[in-house]
């Protein structure tokens, strides 16, 4: 069976039809589940006892252990061929986020086209973290096109490419993974110890789409020396081992300098820019961001495709 035919079929679905509303408010959504799981486990082992790094390792294990033993036996339920294809592509569709980004990062064009910046404010809040009250029109479309940058790693490329190498299973445990890195691994008084592992593991699973996303990116952008000559620059200065790959790349791609100095509620972190010589963006490349995100899809749809064809019929 061709992992990646899988994963093409995932995507195929995702584009068509996103998680419709009415299957949500049915059954939920894979992520919810394993947030209600990682709520339990957070709220009775994250407490003031000793040894809260080990318990947090071990909350992490368990999660992307039942994740990945799940996907497993949904795996091996499967028939071969072409119907066992599209059954696994239809189990993992949930685990991908291509149309959704598209329409959060949207929803933050639109109101910025029109000047109208609350409604701006508003939208981007729902996708980044950093407090949308103290960003001006610049702000907000800089922290549009990093989520889009970063996301498009964490939420696309990253679970169709471990899909794509290990199945179900291995799509199954990349998103317990960045769902407990979302929830819990974060550097604050409450979960610097407990998300240790979470964070660690994220970091190290998104080492290779990360990259990837990158030079996916530079290679659609029509720019891809600047965009790359940008990716290899300025990546390693991002206060992240992996995000600055893509939004470097994206930067150098639209020619806007991204990530700088945010706030974060009352704290402002002193983050150094990303192709810092260019102009801050606008609603304009925001629309063009999007334009590049599009082509990204494209190319990864044929290059699953291609490596479809070629696991199923070797040359």
């Amino acid at each position: 069976m061709s992992f990646a035919a899988m994963m093409l079929v995932a995507l195929a679905l995702d584009l068509a039809l996103g998680w419709p509303k009415a299957l949500y408010d049915r059954i939920g959504h894979p992520v919810t589940w394993l947030g209600a799981l990682i709520t339990v486990l957070e709220q009775r082992w994250n407490t003031d006892r000793p040894a809260r790094r080990m318990r947090g390792t071990a909350a992490a294990l368990l999660v992307i252990g039942l994740a990945a033993l799940v996907g497993l036996g949904l795996q091996l339920t499967l028939p071969s061929g072409l119907v066992g294809i599209v059954l696994g592509g239809a189990i993992a569709w949930p685990l991908v986020a291509m149309r959704s980004m598209h329409t959060h990062v949207a929803a933050v064009l639109h109101p910025l086209q029109d000047d109208d910046l609350p409604a701006a404010r508003q939208a981007v809040s729902m996708i980044v973290g950093r407090d949308p009250a103290q960003l001006d029109p610049a702000g907000v479309s800089r922290a549009a096109l990093e989520s889009l940058a970063e996301n498009t790693s964490d939420g696309i490329v990253a679970p169709l490419f471990w899909g794509a190498v290990l199945g179900l299973p291995g799509i199954a445990a990349y998103k317990a993974i960045n769902t407990l890195d979302s929830m819990i691994g974060h550097k604050t008084v409450r979960y610097l110890e407990f998300g240790w592992a979470s964070a660690r593991i994220d970091d190290l699973v998104n080492l290779i789409p990360a990259r990837l996303t990158g030079l996916i990116f530079a290679l659609v952008s029509g720019r891809a020396k600047i965009s790359l000559t940008c990716m290899w620059r300025d990546a390693r200065q991002h206060r992240s081992p992996n995000a600055g790959w893509p939004e470097a790349a994206m930067a150098g791609a639209l020619a806007v300098r991204l990530s700088g100095p945010r706030m974060y509620g009352a704290e402002v972190t002193q983050e150094p820019w990303v192709n810092s010589g260019a102009a801050d963006p606008g609603p304009a490349d925001l629309r063009r961001g999007l334009g590049l995100y599009a082509r990204s899809m494209v190319l990864l749809a044929i290059s699953l495709c291609c490596i479809a064809i070629w696991t199923i019929w070797p040359l």
